[in-house]
């Protein structure tokens, strides 16, 4: 993903969130608990946990709700709850807290969400916020015409459909795209049971959208949001998996400390990276390390702006760090201070009130 589109001081952001998985096995026996795997017609959602000798029936994992810039990855916001499927006045409730953390630049959002988030209490909120949305489709039946499905390119396999429906409780029709896909039938040498019905011989992928276009673009770009996996996996590995007390309220503070240290070093990669984008052109004739850096990992970046062979020596009084000239990462890395110390002497128009309105610094106490 690339960074901010500017023009004329005007943003795009897309958010794509999801609630996350249930922090696991690993993160349940950090909290002291032995968790046992779900027997067989038991619904997993009620694991049986021990704890010492106590025996707890039916307790709930923790199952954040995280939230991503897709343009620079960052985390935007997000919270932590108890392990069960979110409520659609949750959702609202989320959706309406955005635009008190959003810059005066942004002019349009558009959020991406996956079947948990598709209610009316959502597509309300969204609609009442101005924002545009992709939420994937969980319980929703449209009755989609069967004379309207067509195929994007002519070699394509997968054709797609849309209508207008109303479902049971909302209270006007939104619109709805599909696409499907044709099952392969697996014969192996055997008889294959013909479907009776046609709708048997596919796969359907269902959407609610606000957004306008052809269906098939709107679903490739609700299919950007599967990046928005690799970010929860990232931020999981990075602390978050992690259960560090048995109360709640100290968890989910740890929860907001882990996803601050997150978009810290977000911060530090996209500096990093723009730093060798600004370098001279004598700069830029030596080989870059920090190049893609925005790219990489939370664990590749510290290998490249940290984890660097240094020689500590002191001499009349005075302690010097020499780093090896070999080594093209401290190239790199003494160009991204030096870019920092450039920026820290730069206007900041967010604090002086000469340019866009920034409403998150109220909520900041700024």
């Amino acid at each position: 993903m690339a960074a901010l589109r500017n023009k004329s001081q005007q943003h795009t952001h897309r958010y794509g969130y999801n609630s996350g998985d249930h922090l696991g096995e690993p993160a349940r026996r950090a909290e002291g608990a032995q968790y046992k795997e779900p027997r067989e017609g038991r619904a997993p959602s009620g694991p049986v946990f021990h704890r010492g000798d106590a025996r707890i029936l039916g307790k709930e994992g923790l199952r954040p709700v995280l939230c991503f810039i897709e343009e620079t990855r960052e985390y935007f916001a997000g919270k932590l709850r108890a392990g069960k499927t979110i409520a659609g006045e949750e959702v609202a409730t989320l959706i309406h807290s955005f635009k008190k953390y959003l810059p005066g630049c942004v002019k349009s959002v558009v959020l991406r969400g996956d079947g948990e988030f598709i209610s009316w209490e959502s597509v309300k909120a969204a609609n009442e916020e101005g924002y545009d949305f992709i939420f994937g489709n969980k319980g929703c039946n449209p009755p989609f015409e069967t004379l309207q499905w067509y195929k994007a390119r002519k070699k394509d396999e997968v054709e797609y459909n849309e209508i207008m429906y109303q479902p049971m409780g909302w209270d006007y029709a939104c619109r709805f795209v599909t696409m499907r896909i044709l099952k392969e039938a697996e014969a192996n040498g055997e008889n294959v049971q013909l479907q009776l019905h046609e709708d048997d011989r596919y796969k359907y992928r269902i959407f609610v959208t606000s957004l306008k276009g052809k269906p098939h673009g709107v679903i490739e770009e609700y299919d950007k949001r599967a990046d928005c996996e690799n970010l929860i996996g990232e931020a999981k590995r990075e602390g978050l998996e992690a259960i560090p007390s048995a109360k709640f309220s100290s968890n989910y503070a740890y929860f907001q400390l882990v996803m601050l240290t997150y978009n810290i070093w977000r911060s530090f990669k996209m500096i990093a990276e723009h730093s060798q984008a600004v370098s001279t052109e004598q700069e830029k004739k030596s080989e870059c390390s920090l190049k893609g850096i925005m790219d990489n990992t939370i664990r590749i970046a510290r290998l490249k702006l940290l984890f660097l062979a240094a020689k500590i020596r002191s001499h009349a009084g005075t302690t010097t760090v020499k780093y090896s000239e070999h080594d093209s990462r401290a190239a790199g890395f003494f160009r991204f201070l030096a870019y920092l110390d450039k920026l820290r002497n730069q206007v900041r128009p967010w604090l002086d009130g000469s340019s866009w309105p920034c409403r998150h610094l109220e909520v900041l106490c700024v």
